[in-house]
């Protein structure tokens, strides 16, 4: 994946985990409550991902992902949950500290690192 700001990853993200695809769309109102934010950051990073090419909205109405969009979003949640579930089910670490600690890795691991990392995982669960 190219890099972007994680702010932006973690808008997709929020996107996919809330059931948007490029058929359901989301609410700028339901992004910014699961993320914390005003609607007025939802609106920025909005503008931000529509002109990356990553989602769609008509005037102030309900976001649609692109298909590129609904990829990066699902590859960063995958990130996200595998990251996880490695922190909780190998590592030991309690669930909120690996759900948070996640977040920063999956921001920051390359996609060589991570290809590595998995094929890892992959190994372990055999």
């Amino acid at each position: 994946m190219a890099k972007m700001s994680m702010s932006r990853e973690d808008y997709l993200e929020a996107m996919v985990m809330l059931g948007g695809d490029t058929v359901t769309p989301v609410r700028s109102v339901d992004v910014a409550e699961k993320l914390g934010v005003a609607r007025a950051s939802v609106n920025r990073a909005v503008a931000d991902l529509k002109e990356m090419g990553l989602i769609e909205q008509a005037h102030y109405g309900s976001i649609m992902l692109t298909e590129a969009g609904l990829g990066r979003g699902r590859a960063i949640l995958d990130r996200h949950e595998l990251l996880t579930s490695f922190l909780v089910d190998h590592l030991g670490i309690e669930p909120a500290v690996a759900e948070e600690e996640a977040c920063q890795m999956e921001h920051a691991i390359s996609d060589a690192s991570y290809a590595k990392w998995e094929a890892f995982i992959a190994g372990l669960d055999r």
